[in-house]
């Protein structure tokens, strides 16, 4: 499946590396003490591993454990969260969040799906303002 790839930056691997660097005396405090090292480890996964994949046919979500393949026709609608979260509402009424998707990447998810998601900003730009007399004259 081609398409438009969402995925955390790169630049999310700069704070788990100071993190390892900082628990690097407290690893070897004590025998045992370096599976703490693990932690980062699983960090550094979950920021390669989780994405979005959009295409016309449907869209990919990988999470840490997880990967899951849903064909645009299982979309009934698309939830905009508070902390700039982007979900998909499914047939079901199944809730499924789309790792790194935010709602400055809708334009982008709109047209990789071909239409099927719209795009919030095309329609906020088609309607007028309250209060906001139309430039339009039909004389």
């Amino acid at each position: 499946m081609c398409g438009v790839v969402f995925q955390l930056p790169r630049v999310a691997l700069l704070p788990i590396a100071l993190l390892t660097l900082c628990v690097t005396p407290v690893a070897f405090g004590a025998p045992g003490l370096q599976v703490i090292y693990l932690v980062p480890l699983a960090l550094v996964w979950v920021v390669l591993r989780a994405r979005t994949v959009a295409g016309s046919d449907g869209v990919v979500v990988r999470t840490a454990l997880r990967s899951r393949r849903i064909e645009w026709s299982q979309v009934t609608s698309l939830q905009l969260g508070r902390p700039n979260k982007v979900s998909l509402v499914l047939n079901g009424g199944e809730r499924l969040t789309l790792p790194a998707v935010r709602l400055g990447d809708l334009p982008a998810l709109a047209k990789a799906s071909g239409g099927v998601v719209p795009d919030p900003s095309a329609t906020a730009e088609k309607t007028p303002e309250p209060g906001v007399a139309s430039t339009d004259t039909d004389e």
